[in-house]
């Protein structure tokens, strides 16, 4: 429904070259739209806040705020490549379908960068340089937004569908 009616971000995906459908650039205003999204972003606030106290962040007077929160479809052999999201605290991501196959999500060391001269590690070793995670339905995954990460591309002709987001902290 949001993707049939979205003719501005699928304009925006086809000048970027995004391959699929997202609402990112096109839709501010998910939770107005529809109940279901309110209910999302209000079981999202708990689990910021719990992501938050788990960290032992000192937040002050300050407020965790979903500033912004969109759609994504991707079908077969679409990706995402490594980015990061400037300007937010938490981002993170709602699982919706993941068919057999869907593209998993890799998260990068964030060392990486200035590890130049950095030897190998051994196959057994506990720490990665990237970390894959195979996100299942109904899974609600959260890190840090300075956390670069990327989706693999997807082996299923069926879409993967999932919602992100966003956290910002407000005073």
């Amino acid at each position: 429904m949001i993707e049939d009616g979205d003719t501005a971000g699928h304009d925006w995906c086809e000048a970027e070259g995004y391959p699929g459908y997202t609402s990112y650039a096109s839709l501010d205003d998910l939770p107005t739209r529809h109940p279901a999204f309110s209910e999302l972003v209000k079981a999202l606030n708990t689990a910021a806040q719990s992501y938050a106290d788990a960290l032992f962040w000192d937040l002050g007077t300050a407020k965790l705020k979903c500033d912004s929160l969109w759609v994504n479809v991707l079908g077969e052999g679409g990706s995402h490549s490594g980015h990061i999201h400037p300007n937010s605290v938490i981002s993170g991501t709602a699982y919706i379908a993941m068919p057999e196959g869907a593209g998993k999500l890799k998260l990068e060391d964030p060392r990486l960068p200035m590890m130049m001269a950095a030897p190998p590690l051994k196959t057994d070793a506990p720490n990665k340089r990237f970390h894959y995670i195979e996100p299942k339905q109904g899974d609600i995954l959260m890190w840090e937004s300075w956390l670069r990460h990327e989706v693999m591309a997807s082996r299923s002709e069926e879409a993967r569908i999932s919602i992100s987001f966003n956290y910002s902290l407000i005073d």
